[in-house]
């Protein structure tokens, strides 16, 4: 992909390499100095590419990007850091702050001073490893999501991102240690409508929290496909590689349900519970968010219904096999016990080693007898076995 542009929008540009199918985000520095960008485009066949990141100034990866809007100033896109503290208070202001994978020398300083967070919050918001929660600091709300990627190169893991949020009166600050498409498309869709921010941060808030719960349908999908796939196996070709399949997807939907659980419960207190920093008339907002993640819980359980009875399956499958191997080597094992019984009764000695003529006690008729009885044998047995249907 070229890096050159046709056109060049503060925070934006078009990719001339896509032409209108794409759209790249270019976010930039307090220092003007492009950091990470990340593009949306569909081919013919509906496939998506992403863009590289670009490395920051500072030599790393990470970036800070934001959004101020205002009736009388409009939009203002990628504001200098001087400028977050005059926006905040600013009452008609809105201010939306991201940080993405900035190291906690840069950050902290920020959210300390400048937003003027409790320092256990600050703590939480740079570590990660946190379940889905919200808690409540009065003046602003530290809310805990995570979005959800599924790769099935790996055989269906389930990859988690912790996305924080500080959700103040005027302002949402989202922190995460790596690119979560949910917050790109929100960003996205404020800087190209300004109606996502004239609504107040409430529902900048729920758009996002929709975008995080939205990303958990194609999981939830490619989770219910490779079920499908790991059936076919279990009838057709059942393999310890499908078994493996199948504790895999076992494991990757576990996963997913103690993530959706959490979040339910946030969705549920932000649909239902009073906060300073959220207006009543946004609450429905919510509770439709929740419904959505409701309907994923139930389709999640159902998912781990289908994997535990794949699993039942399979392993009835193997044991089906196991017992008509089984069962094949009795009926020849049954089959020819009577030969070893006759054989090892007479010896069979019917010749003399040296002279070759036969033993004083044997004769035609005897080894003719034995060996009809040798071979008629197993063929009655057979018979008998057939007319039992024990075969």
């Amino acid at each position: 992909m070229r890096d050159d542009a046709d056109k060049i929008v503060p925070g934006w540009v078009r990719c001339s390499f896509f032409g209108d199918r794409c759209d790249r985000v270019v976010m930039i520095s307090a220092s003007r100095q492009p950091l990470s960008s990340a593009c949306y485009g569909r081919g013919s066949k509906g496939s998506r590419w992403t863009i590289p990141r670009i490395p920051g100034l500072y030599g790393g990866g990470w970036m800070i990007g934001s959004i101020s809007f205002s009736r009388e100033a409009g939009m203002r896109l990628n504001l200098e850091q001087a400028e977050f503290s005059a926006a905040l208070q600013d009452p008609k202001s809105l201010l939306w702050v991201d940080f993405e994978n900035t190291p906690p020398e840069t950050d902290e300083p920020l959210l300390r001073t400048v937003f003027g967070f409790h320092p256990l919050a600050i703590d939480d918001a740079l570590q990660e490893s946190h379940v889905p929660k919200i808690d409540d600091w009065g003046e602003y709300l530290y809310i805990v999501l995570h979005a959800v990627t599924f790769d099935t190169d790996e055989g269906g893991h389930v990859d988690t991102q912790e996305l924080d949020v500080f959700l103040g009166k005027n302002y949402m600050v989202t922190h995460h240690d790596q690119p979560i498409r949910a917050v790109q498309r929100v960003m996205h869709a404020c800087q190209r409508d300004s109606r996502y921010l004239e609504n107040g941060v409430d529902y900048l808030l729920y758009r996002l929290t929709d975008e995080v719960v939205a990303s958990y349908m194609p999981v939830v999908e490619s989770m219910d496909e490779v079920v499908d796939i790991a059936e076919e196996e279990v009838f057709s070709r059942p393999s310890p590689t499908t078994l493996e399949r199948i504790f895999t997807l076992k494991r990757a939907v576990l996963h997913l349900r103690r993530i959706i659980g959490p979040q339910r419960e946030v969705l549920n207190k932000l649909a239902r519970d009073d906060y300073a920093v959220i207006d009543q008339k946004a609450r429905i907002y919510f509770r439709d968010v929740y419904d959505h993640l409701v309907r994923l819980h139930d389709i999640s359980e159902s998912i781990r219904d289908l994997v535990g009875g794949t699993l039942d399956t399979y392993l009835s499958v193997i044991n089906n096999r196991m017992n008509d191997v089984m069962k094949t080597l009795t009926i020849i094992t049954t089959l020819f016990m009577p030969v070893s019984f006759v054989a090892s009764f007479f010896g069979m000695n019917f010749f003399q080693p040296v002279a070759g003529s036969l033993a004083p006690w044997m004769d035609v008729p005897a080894f003719i007898l034995t060996m009809g009885t040798i071979l008629l044998t197993p063929f009655g047995m057979f018979l008998w076995m057939r007319r039992r249907e024990w075969m």
